[in-house]
């Protein structure tokens, strides 16, 4: 939509006061953000607006914030604002208690509709689970699934990274202003995601990671896809959190499960116990899709022959298929005993790990430590 009518709909955003559900009572009271602020105070009143929501509402306080907001999204690249009534507007949003009144987005707005499944999970993951974001990421992605994520650090980015290795599509909804990339090791994810999908917010411009930024991001993320898939988790953690709320707005839930034993195992175990679907793979998730949406998906292939075409598109000399020969998707392998393991000199072992990097094969794990991609 064109900014300046997004004026109106900005100030009532921007209004002390006025939370989500607030403002979907005024709007559905008044019938449009001029309505609401054409409003007489008595009849805000009426509303249970506190004095001070009431009187900063008809004294139209939010305008000039509002003006100042424009113009600081016409300098950003690609950036727009989207409201209730637009088409564009995420319309499984609607259908929770609070969708935000407002969306800031950057990238493609038009894949907000399409069919998305979420991938969330904790910070820091095991190998395990980096191993299973990235496939499942992956592999939904290679079906056409829309991929939907808060962009945290760990598995949240892990998924995202996947869906970027098949050049599939990806929705990133930010605990912060929409220029502002948080945390700053995912900058680089930011900027393939923008080319790949969206970017969303609610938040002003320039609004900072605050702790209680998160959890009004996550209802977005669990309300926005046809389902959440939780991928390790303490027991307190967001990711558990964020998969209560699915489960409120009649989500989907999946649980990939993990060692009884591991501390970030409890998230997705306990959801399994209370009846999420387990999930191995893609197609666990995918089955549990509505009929005419499992239809219009892409078809997947056989996992053997997606291995090979990935390994022949990678075009390994015989150094990087050496390296890859003695690695594996089920533990780490130190420099130290690859090098020793390969008999290639350091220099070499690092260059071709490096290599093996950039096709997406191999991944580096913290102390120098390296791993298959599992395929």
């Amino acid at each position: 939509m064109e900014l300046d009518a997004s004026l109106s709909w900005l100030a009532l955003a921007l209004t002390p006061g006025l939370a989500c559900r607030l403002s979907a009572r005024l709007l559905k009271r008044f019938e449009s953000p001029e309505g609401v602020f054409r409003a007489s105070l008595r009849e805000l009143e009426a509303c249970n607006l506190t004095a001070a929501a009431a009187q900063a509402v008809v004294k139209k306080e939010a305008f000039k914030r509002a003006e100042k907001e424009l113009a600081k999204i016409r300098t950003i690249a690609g950036c727009g604002l989207i409201n209730w009534t637009d088409p564009e507007y995420p319309q499984t949003l609607l259908q929770i208690y609070d969708p935000p009144v407002l969306l800031y987005v950057r990238g493609d707005a038009q894949i907000l509709n399409l069919p998305a499944l979420g991938i969330v999970g904790t910070r820091k993951p095991t190998l395990y689970g980096t191993q299973m974001a990235e496939r499942l990421g992956r592999e939904l992605a290679a079906r056409g699934i829309v991929v939907v994520s808060g962009m945290a650090r760990g598995i949240d980015a892990i998924g995202h990274q996947g869906t970027m290795a098949v050049n599939g599509r990806a929705i990133g909804v930010l605990g912060t202003g929409i220029d502002v990339c948080y945390p700053k090791e995912n900058k680089k994810l930011y900027e393939k995601v923008l080319e790949r999908g969206a970017i969303l917010s609610e938040f002003p411009l320039g609004t900072h990671p605050a702790p209680e930024n998160f959890p009004i991001r996550n209802r977005v993320v669990a309300g926005m896809p046809l389902g959440i898939v939780v991928i390790e988790g303490a027991q307190y953690s967001g990711s558990l959190i964020t998969a209560r709320l699915a489960m409120e707005f009649g989500r989907e839930v999946f649980g990939v499960p993990g060692n009884v034993t591991q501390p970030v195992s409890f998230a997705p175990n306990q959801l399994i116990k209370q009846g999420a679907k387990l999930v191995t793979n893609a197609e666990d998730v995918i089955e549990e899709l509505p009929t005419p949406i499992r239809a219009a998906l892409v078809k997947a292939e056989q996992p053997e022959a997606e291995q090979r075409n990935l390994l022949a598109a990678a075009g390994l000399n015989s150094s990087e298929k050496r390296l890859y020969d003695l690695l594996n998707s089920d533990a780490a392998l130190p420099i130290d005993d690859i090098v020793e393991r390969s008999s290639l000199n350091s220099s070499e072992v690092l260059a071709t790990l490096f290599n093996l990097e950039m096709k997406g094969i191999v991944r580096q794990l913290p102390g120098k430590q390296f791993s298959k991609v599992l395929l």
